[in-house]
């Protein structure tokens, strides 16, 4: 446990950013799971909405940029692939 007054508080601030990221990471990953459950034609309308939760965990400081390049190049890849073994 922390003896000093400012290890208190950084421990504080630590467990409330640990809570508001985990709720944001779990935000993005509902809407990826949702996504991939999701039939082929729903899946262009949900790609719009799944690439702005990722982008807003972003902007937040949750996720990378790289990271989330590369979840929503493959989301895409996805939709893609499932286009094409459709037609």
């Amino acid at each position: 446990m922390p003896q000093h007054k400012s290890a208190w508080k950084r421990m504080r601030t630590s467990a409330k950013q640990r809570a508001y990221n985990r709720a944001v990471r779990s935000q993005v990953r509902k809407a990826v799971k949702s996504y991939r459950d999701a039939t082929p034609d729903e899946k262009s309308t949900l790609l719009s909405g799944t690439t702005s939760i990722i982008d807003n965990a972003v902007r937040k400081g949750v996720l990378k940029n790289a990271t989330a390049d590369r979840l929503k190049s493959r989301l895409a890849l996805q939709l893609n692939r499932e286009r094409a073994a459709t037609a």
